[in-house]
């Protein structure tokens, strides 16, 4: 019967090596019921020639695509494309943050049929029944749905989340019969294999500046701590990892969750890194922090985004976030050796070019407080990158500054697109050139002064050098030029886990 699905992971620049969880999470809920193939862009010379490997037996009909912001667009839009002109009868489905953000340029695309809006657990299953039975009507009652009929764009109501421990297990030995799933175990500064995992979906919170949001609505569903726990001791034991990045958009939500998990995996001998908020862990008690230390938890993704409480506001960052609470908790986090990694978001807009400047010198300043405070912080810089969140004051105020995303698909291949979504080369019209080099010549001196601690091959003499190096333009705020800190960085290669990740390669 010709229904089998190609479900395709398009290559990522920092994802070689991750877990393709959310082609998993589609995998599993058609696991048994449709014959599928995964194919992974990130672990193929050729992917086209695979997925067309499959579209030649005449026994596949639809293809299936996650699709990130970025780099995953440099694949997604032209496979896309040329599956459907190479096999006119299929039926091509994307999700994703990108395919639901985006969802009407996508969707107005002539070779994209279908987007899941968000998760697909119910969704993705439900659309194919309909379609292998002709059954098109039924498609309006189908929920997280995204499709043209005549020419209008249909938007199905959101599914309340699923509860996560009812969703049928990923099909991990599935996988393996496509990809060698120790491909995907790689050493970083967390361990020698270190392994990705996604224990809940969504966030509480509605910050204006988050992909999430639109998605999610501030919506969370997470795994049981016991699920969680069962999951990585069967890696363990199958796989000998001894590391997790745990890649939820919020993993410390639930304080309780989270110290039950960390009460099971203590004795496992296994190190973790996760993704919260910091006035949501900063109510955790100094024996939760401990107890998260003595189970393995090396590192926290924070986002601070800035010091400045009225942009924290127009951010609608929500919570009880602060520049005297970032302060705080990096302070307490240094006695108990959990290394906060605070990411900031600089270049938001304002009213004149003086007051984006003097914005983004006060958030240098800021962050050189915070290592002042706890030098073991890890920063990570972005540039502000909007996000179209609809109806939001901050989305609204990006529009009046004159900017916009580009009306057709095939346009986000430029690749000034490309560095906007990795959130390094903004196309706002508040930023110019000036201040793009001063935010991003401190990076350097930053990074130079205070190398990453996830780049394990810059230790000892070589960090000893970088620092020295960089010392003077550190301490007197000398940023511009810093050839020699980038030399430096080029010939050691230095890795800046925003761009690529944490793995070795």
């Amino acid at each position: 019967m010709k229904n089998k699905i190609v479900i395709f992971n398009p290559r990522s620049a920092n994802q070689k090596h991750r877990i393709p969880n959310s082609i998993l999470q589609v995998g599993a809920a058609i696991y048994g019921k449709y014959d599928f193939a995964f194919v992974d862009g990130n672990l193929e010379d050729d992917p086209w020639a695979k997925i067309a490997s499959y579209f030649d037996t005449g026994e596949y009909k639809y293809f299936c695509s996650t699709v990130m912001p970025g780099p995953q667009l440099r694949q997604a839009i032209p496979f896309t494309k040329k599956v459907k002109e190479t096999y006119p009868e299929s039926k091509t489905i994307w999700g994703g943050y990108f395919a639901s953000n985006q969802y009407k340029v996508c969707i107005e695309a002539p070779y994209v049929d279908y987007i899941v809006n968000g998760p697909g657990d119910a969704a993705f299953p439900a659309l194919l029944d309909a379609l292998e039975s002709s059954n098109i009507s039924e498609i309006k009652n189908i929920k997280n749905l995204i499709y043209l009929e005549d020419d209008e764009i249909v938007q199905t109501p959101k599914e309340a989340l699923l509860d996560q421990d009812s969703l049928p297990q990923l099909p991990y030995t599935h996988l393996d019969e496509f990809y060698d799933l120790n491909n995907y175990l790689s050493k970083t500064f967390l361990g020698d294999k270190t392994f990705s995992y996604h224990s809940s979906l969504g966030c509480p919170f509605t910050c204006s500046f988050c992909a999430v949001v639109p998605i999610y609505n501030g919506r969370w569903k997470a795994k049981s701590a016991q699920t969680v726990y069962n999951d990585v001791k069967y890696f363990k034991d199958h796989y000998g990892i001894d590391a997790i990045e745990f890649h939820d958009n919020n993993f410390f939500t639930a304080r309780k969750r989270v110290v039950e998990f960390s009460e099971l995996v203590k004795n496992e001998g296994i190190t973790w890194w996760g993704e919260g908020r910091i006035d949501t862990i900063n109510k955790y008690s100094d024996e939760d922090l401990k107890l998260m230390k003595e189970a393995g938890c090396k590192m926290i993704f924070l986002g601070a985004e800035t010091g400045n409480d009225e942009i924290l506001k127009q951010m609608n960052k929500g919570g009880t976030q602060t520049g005297q609470g970032i302060k705080d908790f990096a302070a307490r986090l240094l006695p108990i050796g959990i290394i906060p990694e605070f990411s900031f978001v600089l270049g938001m807009p304002a009213e004149s070019p003086e007051k984006v400047m003097a914005q983004i010198e006060w958030d240098i300043n800021f962050i050189k407080e915070i290592k002042e405070i706890n030098p073991n912080s890890e920063i990570i810089i972005y540039l502000y990158s909007p996000v179209a969140t609809e109806g939001s004051e901050l989305y609204e105020q990006i529009q009046k500054a004159g900017f916009s995303f580009p009306e057709k698909l095939d346009d986000w291949l430029d690749p000034a697109w490309e560095n906007f979504d990795l959130r390094k080369n903004p196309l706002t019209p508040w930023l110019n050139a000036k201040m793009v080099d001063r935010i991003m010549n401190f990076e350097t001196v930053l990074n130079g002064y205070y190398p990453t601690a996830s780049d394990f091959r810059i230790t000892g003499l070589k960090k000893s050098i970088l620092r020295g190096v960089s010392s003077f333009r550190y301490k007197t705020s000398i940023y511009k030029y810093p050839y020699e800190i980038k030399a430096m960085h080029k010939i050691w290669k230095y890795r800046q886990p925003e761009i690529q990740g944490f793995r070795s390669e």
